[in-house]
């Protein structure tokens, strides 16, 4: 019975140890300006299209016109499009593709080998911006390194010090993530 009782507690141990499934991020992908997006209408070959997200944040299909994207995941925009499609087909079916994202961009200026702007990747930091962007120059000012950010419509500015995260590991949790838009600037 003891060894019944053990082989139960490791079962429950073992379950309850298991991580949840989380979300997938395409389920809470944001649209945005100059993604590039596929809608595709079941036996509605004409309003299907290949699509990229304006800048003022719409889309133009045939039939429906302009649509508002940006700001939508793909599910509520599918909804909105099922619901603009209904003034013309009884019972439509969509899907809404992000083929491409563009819209998830970050700047970086300054003293690194290739400044410009970079797609940001999920949990990016300015340590890898800065490796992608090929590291620093020789005469850049490592510990004066800022990150201007907008942040509820308000500009902030973080400072990050390279230098002390570099000699120090246990700074990394320092190494910050980087957020749409951010501009990082090396002096």
């Amino acid at each position: 019975m003891a060894a019944d009782q053990q082989a139960a507690n490791v079962n429950a141990a073992s379950t309850s140890d298991v991580p949840k499934p989380k979300t997938s991020p395409a389920n809470d992908y944001v649209i945005g300006p100059d993604d590039l997006l596929s809608v595709v209408f079941w036996r509605e070959q004409q309003l299907s299209a290949d699509v990229v997200v304006r800048p003022d944040g719409k889309i133009s299909l045939p039939l429906l016109d302009d649509v508002q994207a940006a700001g939508l995941t793909p599910k509520q925009l599918r909804d909105q499009l099922l619901a603009e499609a209904r003034r013309f087909i009884s019972e439509p079916v969509a899907t809404v593709v992000v083929r491409q994202v563009n819209s998830r961009k970050v700047y970086i200026t300054g003293m690194v080998a290739r400044p410009g702007q970079y797609s940001l990747t999920p949990s990016m930091t300015v340590l890898q911006l800065i490796a992608t962007a090929g590291g620093l120059q020789d005469f850049a000012k490592s510990r004066e390194i800022k990150i201007d950010r907008s942040d509820s419509g308000k500009q902030v500015s973080i400072r990050f010090d390279y230098d002390e995260i570099m000699k120090r590991p246990e700074m990394t949790a320092q190494n910050i993530e980087l957020k749409p838009g951010d501009t990082v600037i090396v002096p």
